[in-house]
């Protein structure tokens, strides 16, 4: 039978150590004003829960949240919306990826490029892209933070 998630003392502690990742992450973003406060904590979650080793996802999430917030940003200053321009944005975000060596960045870069690209704000696409940069980075924080005070037991 397949592994089931069961109520334990392991599933207890895990709950406890999410909801705390989500919650710091949270609260420092809304201290800091952050329009879209709820990517950090989406982003904590994504760290918290990973079973990839939180230090190398961390530093993939990072990497590919700056580096879609970068292009996204510069792309959506000088060229139309259109789903042309965003697959030649998905294109191009692939090929840097590929000549940074962010193979494990390159799913997060495109999040962040969609959502500077696709979705309508009010802000320019640079304070767009800086305050997701910010939020994500936020999450991943706290998220690396309480990883290394409190490492998974699984």
């Amino acid at each position: 039978m397949a592994n089931t998630y069961k109520l334990t003392l392991d599933t207890l502690l895990d709950s406890a150590r999410t909801t705390i990742a989500a919650v710091v992450s949270l609260l420092l973003a809304r201290l800091l004003k952050l329009p879209e406060f709820y990517w950090a904590p989406i982003s904590a979650i994504v760290i918290i829960q990973s079973t990839i080793d939180p230090r190398t996802l961390s530093w993939q999430r990072f990497a590919g949240t700056a580096l879609g917030a970068a292009l996204g940003a510069l792309i959506a200053t000088f060229f139309p919306g259109s789903a042309l321009v965003y697959a030649a944005a998905i294109f191009l975000c692939g090929l840097l990826c590929a000549l940074l060596r962010l193979r494990g960045a390159y799913r997060f870069a495109l999040i962040t490029l969609t959502i500077v690209l696709l979705i309508a704000h009010q802000s320019p696409p640079w304070i767009v892209a800086w305050h997701r940069f910010l939020e994500v980075s936020v999450g991943i924080a706290a998220a690396l933070a309480l990883a290394e005070v409190w490492p998974s037991r699984a």
